[in-house]
């Protein structure tokens, strides 16, 4: 009995079903499909790879096969490549639009702006609480969707009764709470992450020394909401140099990540006595890249002469005082 998963995957790529017969009557239809797979695994697959994710199994499961298809079967007079080129004009042309191979889900959003998929936790924004959202879960990872717009993405947890949460999703609840801010498991996560670096810790305790415990973790809150429109390296830059100058407002760190990015952007300045390493600031830039000026000095010329007629009308006024 074919799924109706089986069943949609070959009406997209527009093939039929065909089985082997069972038992010993079908031993004999896929053994060189068979025989290859535990080639591949022996040789590739033997001892199991190291990776630090998928993706990059995947891409060396990629090189892989790109290296097979050099290789000759048996006695067979071509290579694995020179056997497919003949075969592929035979073949039907791929569907304009990719086969969706996650399986949907669409769970509810708890009071903890959480959702659960498979027995695991994961974190949505929190403005979508108490709605339904929907939910593509890949071998991988699984994105959220608030109708047809993308809200969350996540890591898949492979382990069960896990949870994984994004402290972005929660910044709208801290700013109005940040009394529950220093405890919250979000912020654990981001710090093991890496997403909440010893340059943020240091920034929010003086912001804390300066403007009391509940402003200066609001002032935080307003800076990582600005994570959303500015990279994190740049944001992390613009922290450590606000730090250094003593400006503990969020406006200052904007100022100052936005400085880091336009100096990526532009093209090294060098000059006398400057090397590319160097600081350049803004108006120190600006001032490098202005057109040649090509106006004659100024004259004060013009002034003199007025000078000399003043002093002219001067003199004759008082001889005619004095006659």
């Amino acid at each position: 009995m074919e799924t109706d998963r089986w069943i949609a995957f070959r009406s997209h790529f527009g093939i039929e079903s065909f089985y082997c017969r069972p038992g010993i009557d079908g031993a004999h239809e896929k053994g060189g499909v068979e025989g290859q797979i535990g080639y591949f695994r022996r040789n590739h697959f033997t001892p199991v790879p190291e990776v630090g994710s998928l993706a990059e199994l995947n891409e060396m499961v990629e090189q892989w096969d790109l290296h097979d298809g050099r290789r000759r079967i048996g006695s067979r007079p071509r290579t694995i490549d020179e056997y497919f080129a003949v075969e592929q004009p035979l073949l039907l042309p791929l569907p304009d639009e990719p086969f969706e191979t996650g399986r949907v889900f669409t769970p509810r959003v708890d009071r903890y702006s959480q959702i659960t998929v498979r027995t695991n936790r994961y974190s949505v924004p929190v403005r979508l609480i108490g709605k339904r959202v929907r939910v593509v879960l890949h071998a991988s990872h699984l994105v959220v969707y608030d109708q047809h717009v993308e809200v969350a993405r996540h890591e898949r947890l492979i382990a069960k009764a896990g949870c994984r949460l994004e402290l972005d999703h929660y910044l709208e609840a801290l700013i109005r709470k940040p009394g529950a801010f220093p405890g919250a498991t979000a912020l654990e996560q981001a710090r093991s992450a890496g997403k909440f670096t010893p340059v943020h810790d240091a920034w929010w305790d003086q912001a804390r020394k300066v403007h009391g415990e509940r402003d200066g973790t609001r002032a935080l809150m307003e800076v990582l909401l600005l994570g959303r429109h500015i990279p994190h390296e740049h944001l992390v830059a613009g922290l450590a140099t606000a730090l250094r100058a003593g400006a503990l407002t969020a406006d200052v760190v904007a100022l100052e990540a936005r400085k880091v990015a336009q100096a990526e952007d532009e093209p090294p300045v060098t000059g006398p006595g400057q090397t590319p390493g160097n600081v350049t600031f803004l108006h120190e830039w600006r001032l490098a890249h202005l057109p040649p000026d090509t106006r004659p000095l100024p004259s004060v010329t013009p002034y003199d002469q007025l000078l000399r007629r003043r002093r002219a009308s001067g003199g004759d006024h008082r001889e005619g005082e004095a006659q």
